[in-house]
């Protein structure tokens, strides 16, 4: 089976940088990117019936963002891009996907530009390791700030 890539679907502006040096990665080797989104929801009962439209848009949402990343994804990978939507926070959500997709071997996770810090999720790896992840699993961490060139020259 071939590779797959693992990019977190997030709203940060980093996202970009690291959809396109996975995609080229997933090129240059044959692999695939598995494109995750997390969806974070709230546990109040008495607004079930809210919390459940909640949820229902919020996948919508989802499978819209995801759609459209992955159009470009395909093109830039020469290979449609396989989609998860998991329910709960982003660490919990990679853990569950990794321990699903024997196939996934690189998780791909892009930091902060202009000085804004790692983010979240580079800050949990470097502090939990395979903690995260559920098993070893290399991540590659791909500056925020490159350019298209730049990661064409990397990937």
């Amino acid at each position: 089976m071939p590779r797959k890539f693992l990019v977190v679907v997030d709203d940060t502006p980093e996202l970009d940088a690291a959809l396109a040096y996975a995609s080229r990665r997933a090129r240059s080797t044959g692999g695939h990117v598995v494109l995750l989104r997390a969806l974070v929801g709230g546990s109040d009962e008495h607004w079930s019936g809210v919390r459940d439209e909640i949820r229902r848009q919020q996948r919508e949402e989802a499978e819209a963002l995801l759609a459209r990343l992955g159009e470009k994804v395909a093109e830039t990978s020469g290979a449609p891009p396989v989609y998860l939507i998991e329910e709960g926070d982003p660490q919990a959500a990679i853990r569950k996907a990794v321990g699903d997709d024997p196939d996934i071997k690189i998780l791909i996770l892009a930091a902060g530009a202009n000085g804004r810090g790692p983010g979240p999720l580079v800050s949990a790896v470097l502090k939990q390791g395979a903690a995260l992840t559920g098993r070893k699993l290399p991540v590659t961490i791909v500056p925020g700030e490159l350019t298209e060139a730049e990661i064409m020259d990397l990937a």
